[in-house]
């Protein structure tokens, strides 16, 4: 599988559901409720969530009264979150290195490290440019990423997950530049059916970020270290969640 296409093949697959799709509504509803106690958004405000995968934030959020749009590149994600679409939540087949709308949101988040898949450096501007663009003046962007720090500490580098009778055998390393993670997997329902996909995930450090943000005219404002908003730690924070603002065009 090229590398610059692992992330299609396998967000498509029905296993990449049963491997990290047991988180629910209320997980994403006590985050947001931390985000927006933070955010403090005004009411109906504009949001787009990119990589929303099925809408699992995008759906909070709306019912907290925002008009939200969510967006991903899986096609099986998408013509399942539009079962839910209402009013004030829609969804669209996108993919976020592309422009959506310019200067049409007061806020846009990506969560669940739904960012550094791409190949080359220049895809990752295009999608930090591309939200960039979604922004009004003073929008502002979150994102929640892995804590590159933390993930070296704690990586663990192999694990065996049985789920739904399907066996899961994860392989994790990495370089200087990427996280690795080989998913191998046995489905015994389907008569022992065996697959294998490799995630690839950027380094991205704080240091990264602010430049690739501040490249685009957005400046980080915060910097959280866990789905709490506690402080960032560079050693102890499981998570890098960083508020940025678009200050300039």
């Amino acid at each position: 599988m090229p590398v610059s296409e692992w992330y299609k093949d396998w967000f498509s697959s029905p296993y990449y559901e049963i491997l990290y799709f047991r988180r629910n509504e209320e997980e994403a509803r006590r985050f947001i409720d931390q985000l927006a106690g933070y955010l403090k958004p005004k009411p109906g405000s504009c949001m787009l969530d990119v990589a929303c995968g099925k809408g699992r934030h995008s759906k909070v959020l709306a019912k907290m009264g925002f008009d939200v749009t969510g967006i991903d590149l899986s096609e099986p994600f998408i013509l399942e979150a539009k079962k839910f679409e209402t009013e004030n939540l829609h969804f669209f087949i996108h993919d976020m290195r592309m422009p959506f709308r310019i200067n049409y949101y007061d806020y846009a988040f990506n969560f669940f490290t739904s960012f550094g898949y791409f190949r080359t450096m220049r895809e990752h501007d295009n999608a930090a440019r591309a939200i960039a663009q979604s922004l009004k003046i003073n929008g502002i962007f979150v994102i929640d990423y892995l804590n590159v720090h933390y993930a070296e500490d704690h990586l663990i580098k192999n694990e065996e997950k049985i789920i739904d009778g399907v066996k899961f055998n994860i392989s994790r390393w990495y370089n200087e530049d990427h996280f690795f993670k080989q998913v191998q997997i046995e489905d015994r329902k389907h008569g022992g059916r065996r697959q294998i996909f490799t995630e690839r995930v950027a380094k991205f450090s704080l240091g990264d970020f602010t430049d690739m943000l501040a490249y685009q005219g957005m400046q980080v404002q915060d910097v959280f270290g866990d789905y709490e908003l506690a402080h960032y730690d560079i050693r102890k924070s499981p998570r890098l969640i960083i508020i940025a603002k678009k200050i300039r065009y």
